[in-house]
């Protein structure tokens, strides 16, 4: 039985952790902690969860907890995910995984000093959806790729009182969004890009409401990324878009497929348009984590890849001229 233990009362932890666990025989989400005790009374009781801390700290003396679920802000992942490790806990961050790449080298360093796992929570890359794009690319029928263009958009108007729109906390629209199609473009060319160049839009307190840069990969191959925060209602997209000498691909719903995807795979002229089976993401990353923890098996989005990932955004920033 894996024991998890969640650090924030967040908003996300329901459908990241608490559900996909019920779905098992295997995980039992145990504790929560809250920085407000009543916080993480209330959040127990609204998940029948057993035992709540008003103290992080205090959870993470649990000897009853295998593995800890860190879903504070991007500015308590390395404090608590590093604490958690000494702890003697295996660790499941919450992307993106630091707030700059020199946390996340001393977040790696942790792991690696303590003997314990540290996973970054890129639950679609989980999917098979991202082993169905992998596969378009190994069967040749893109040819060489030439261009990529990856965006991830949505709702989310200007609030001052969002964590996702304090630069303090990490927020901003690279951050919360842009870390995903950053990734997918690193993750389907297998090398690491430079930044060309980049611009960004900001909010009243220095967090970026959108960003777009150009990427440059070591094959030739560059990418466009975007990640925007919209003020109109209900707008989601999570695209993906492959140009090759062979042919195009064009992915929609990277983020959520199983509510609903394609896959238009265009060459000599011709569209097959395809989807595949899953289940939910968190589901798919669950059952990685939990095999990987009994086999010991490497995951995808652990390790050099964290690092890889932050590096990234923050040459993104830096050649946007957004202040971190």
């Amino acid at each position: 039985m894996l024991r998890i233990g969640i650090l924030g009362a967040a908003g996300i932890a329901p459908a990241a952790v608490i559900r996909p666990a019920a779905r098992r025989s295997d995980v039992q989400v145990v504790a929560v902690a809250s920085r407000r005790k009543e916080s993480a009374r209330q959040f127990a009781d609204s998940h029948s969860i057993d035992r709540f801390y008003g103290d992080y700290s205090e959870m993470l003396a649990d000897s009853e907890i295998d593995l800890v679920y860190n879903a504070l802000p991007p500015s308590g992942h390395a404090e608590w995910s590093i604490a958690a490790l000494e702890a003697g806990k295996h660790v499941l961050c919450e992307k993106p995984f630091a707030m700059n790449a020199e946390e996340a080298a001393q977040m790696i360093e942790a792991a690696r000093s303590t003997g314990y796992r540290l996973i970054e929570a890129f639950h679609d890359r989980y999917h098979p959806l991202s082993a169905e794009v992998d596969a378009v690319k190994a069967s040749g029928a893109l040819g060489e790729i030439t261009t990529l263009r990856a965006d991830f958009s949505a709702s989310n108007p200007f609030d001052p009182a969002s964590l996702r729109h304090d630069p303090q906390l990490g927020g901003g629209s690279l951050m919360d969004l842009g870390c995903y199609p950053v990734h997918w473009v690193r993750a389907l060319m297998g090398e690491e890009p430079t930044v060309l160049g980049a611009r960004a839009t900001v909010n009243p307190l220095g967090a970026d409401l959108s960003v777009s840069a150009n990427l440059q990969f070591p094959s030739g191959a560059q990418a466009l990324v975007t990640s925007a925060m919209v003020e109109q209602a209900q707008h989601l997209n999570s695209s993906l878009e492959v140009t090759g000498t062979g042919g195009r691909l064009q992915v929609n719903n990277m983020v959520f497929p199983s509510r609903g995807h394609s896959i238009t795979l265009t060459t000599e002229g011709l569209d097959r348009t395809w989807t595949v089976r899953g289940l939910e993401t968190y589901d798919h990353q669950l059952e990685a984590v939990v095999t990987a923890l009994q086999t010991g098996s490497e995951l995808p989005t652990e390790g050099s890849d964290c690092l890889a990932n932050m590096s990234i955004i923050d040459a993104i920033y830096r050649a946007a001229g957004v202040a971190r």
